[in-house]
């Protein structure tokens, strides 16, 4: 079902979260050989960090992890991998065939994560920031995939057909903008409302399509005004905590354009049970 992990996904390496662990990058650039990938497309490093060149132009350091059989490219500045995005990739509903879309994709990582789940998928990333977007097409490209990553604004209208695609997934900001809490622009609301994320999402999604994604639970009854506002209706929801005795510190959501009401409340998400 769209809510099992990939087989796969048990090897994962342990992260500071006991969750993904770096990749030498010499073993990755022979992951990419074996892929067909270009001579140099792994940055070059003696252990697994790396000098690569941002959209700017500017130098950053970067490093690999493995997802599974795939390899991700992180760089310093652009939003790291953590457990709230392997959490949305196995919870979203992934079929065969599905034309996907992400919105505000960062490095690519939540595309390739679906991606292990079913290769047969048509994904499509829409980053704002520059460096992170061609960062998300060099991810796709180092691993042999096929897929497009924009550069752009998803309250932009223009920028992809409206009732296109089967599932939208995303990993927002949490946070309203000038709330207090720490997490810099991609954390909190600065250039983009909840409000704003939920229209594109159900503009983009076609009639009986799903968006996902994962957000603060104190923002639940707001993020089911703004959900049904853009048309799409609450049908799954997973509670997230970090122990038994811990209150829930992520909300797991799935909506169908169109939907018929009816919300099912899945068991609560113990994390300390998924990295044992």
């Amino acid at each position: 079902s769209g809510d099992s992990p990939p087989a796969s996904c048990d090897g994962i390496s342990k992260t500071a979260e006991k969750l993904i662990g770096p990749m030498a990058l010499g073993e990755a650039a022979g992951e990419a050989d074996r892929r067909g990938v270009p001579a140099g497309a792994c940055p070059p490093s003696v252990h697994d960090m790396g000098m690569g060149n941002t959209a700017k132009g500017l130098w950053t350091m970067e490093r690999m992890e493995r997802l599974g059989r795939y390899v991700l490219l992180q760089a310093e500045g652009v939003f790291p991998l953590g457990a709230d995005t392997l959490d949305l990739s196995r919870f979203a509903t992934v079929r065969r065939g599905f034309r996907v879309c992400d919105l505000g994709c960062g490095s690519g990582a939540l595309g390739l994560l679906l991606l292990e789940r079913e290769e047969k998928l048509e994904l499509t990333g829409v980053e704002v920031e520059p460096a992170a977007a061609e960062l998300a097409r060099r991810n796709l490209a180092l691993n042999g995939l096929c897929g497009q990553v924009l550069t752009g604004d998803l309250r932009d209208r223009a920028l992809l057909p409206s009732g296109y695609f089967d599932l939208v997934v995303s990993n927002p900001p949490w946070f309203r903008e000038g709330g207090g809490h720490s997490g810099g622009p991609a954390r909190c609301e600065e250039r983009c409302s909840m409000e704003q994320l939920c229209a594109a999402a159900g503009r983009l999604v076609k009639n009986g399509g799903r968006a996902a994604l994962i957000h603060r639970p104190e923002r639940l009854p707001e993020l089911f005004v703004q959900l049904r506002a853009a048309s799409l209706e609450p049908k799954r929801m997973r509670l997230v905590q970090h122990s038994p005795d811990a209150p829930p510190s992520a909300v797991l959501v799935e909506a169908v354009r169109q939907g018929r009401p009816g919300l099912e409340v899945l068991p609560v998400l113990l994390r300390t049970e998924r990295v044992k």
